[in-house]
């Protein structure tokens, strides 16, 4: 494990730091929000102070919530208290792979030890009414993988998660919440969510202190389960569950699929067998992870010490990569100009736009605008809550509320 360069890099001021989490912690700005907001406004301080504009240009007419300064300061003191760390895309203490899948989360929280973002990670998620058999096929698998170097990653659920998660307390593992750092859950489980920190886990999170999961949380979690993982095990899942959602994830990001196949009787088999149907790679013992993983492992590490040790030069504000953020330290942005947007270009977007999503390349065709402008314009309907935007990159207007 290469902890060469571990802290160096550029770092984000607090005062930066405190404009990302008003920014991120705003109404309607997700991942992929925030990134456009930076990259059309030079910075999270001059998105701040043009959001009121972007959202009356968007059509919406009441004023959306912005997370306010002292609300920033106050987690980030929180933060500190209990130990956490609330962690910068682009820092680099920000785990690599995460940072290095599709619209990886601005900031995160960890609490517990960061350093084992730097071993390659597995995840292993499942039934949460797990067979004894497939408990004991979890506790093997994230046993044997952890002693191989692995650190494995999963979502604190009950069954199969809580398997994963207490058979590598010894070798490394990190629990993934749907909801804050402070928030454990289930509630069964917060004895194992400390057991995880002294033990030299990680806990992370991509939600506010404070915030109690609700169903809608938990697809987020799986994506950050996947995007942290080289490599995802199924081991049971019904037809229709979480995990599956997990193994999608994970193979739209271009990480190996792996299920153990179970009974065809067995209900909490359905998902893991289909998944074999489709080209999932079977799994009966930890050896047939690591030998393909394997030729990864090596390339992984290279280029995380490449980020570790490259020398950040500083940008006029923040710069975009290969989907890291450089940020300039203490530098004075200043607003990246763009081309005036009037009334009737937004007019023929919101025309061409019906509740059935369709693609980018579509909406260009048919509106004939450049390409530029087209995603200014969206940016805004999506502030002011008029479209949505589908996992698969496909646009429709949102549902009324």
């Amino acid at each position: 494990m290469n902890k060469a360069g571990f802290n160096r890099g550029i770092r984000l001021t607090d005062t930066q730091k405190i404009s990302w989490l008003q920014l991120l912690r705003s109404e309607n700005v997700g991942p992929a929000t925030f990134r456009d907001l930076i990259m059309n406004c030079g910075s999270a301080q001059n998105a701040l102070e043009m959001l009121p504009d972007m959202v009356r240009q968007g059509g919406r007419r009441r004023p959306i919530s912005i997370a306010t300064k002292e609300s920033a300061v106050a987690e980030l003191e929180q933060a500190q208290k209990i130990g956490a760390r609330i962690i910068g895309m682009g820092e680099p203490d920000y785990p690599y792979y995460l940072l290095n899948s599709p619209a990886p989360p601005p900031l995160i929280t960890i609490l517990g030890n960061c350093s084992i973002f730097k071993h390659v990670g597995v995840g292993i998620v499942g039934s949460r009414n797990a067979s004894v058999i497939g408990a004991r096929m979890a506790q093997k698998l994230a046993h044997d993988l952890g002693e191989m170097g692995y650190a494995i990653i999963s979502g604190l659920a009950r069954g199969i998660d809580t398997n994963a998660h207490e058979y590598s307390l010894k070798t490394g593992t990190v629990a993934v919440l749907a909801g804050g750092i402070d928030h454990p859950y289930p509630q069964q489980n917060t004895g194992l969510y400390h057991q995880i920190q002294r033990e030299g886990g990680a806990i992370i999170t991509e939600m506010p202190l404070g915030w109690a999961p609700r169903a809608q949380d938990f697809p987020r979690r799986n994506r950050i389960i996947a995007g942290l993982s080289t490599g995802l095990i199924v081991v049971e899942a019904a037809h229709k569950s979480g995990s599956l959602i997990t193994a999608r994830l994970a193979a739209e990001m271009g990480r190996i699929v792996f299920a153990v196949p179970g009974s065809p009787m067995d209900p909490r088999a359905k998902g893991t067998n289909s998944l074999l149907k489709e080209g999932a790679t079977l799994v009966t013992e930890a050896e047939d992870v690591s030998q393909l993983l394997a030729p990864l492992d090596e390339r992984v590490n290279k280029q995380q010490a490449l980020f570790e040790n490259h020398n950040h030069q500083p940008l006029e504000d923040i710069q975009f990569n290969q989907g890291l953020i450089a940020q300039s330290q203490d530098q004075a942005s200043k607003p990246i100009k763009s081309e005036h947007i009037d009334d009737e270009q937004i007019r023929i977007v919101e025309n061409a736009l019906s509740f059935v999503p369709v693609t980018m390349d579509e909406l260009l065709r048919h509106t004939g605008l450049q390409h530029a402008k087209l995603c200014m314009i969206l940016l805004r309907l999506e502030l002011a809550g008029r479209l949505t935007r589908h996992p698969d990159g496909s646009i429709g207007l949102a549902a009324e509320s």
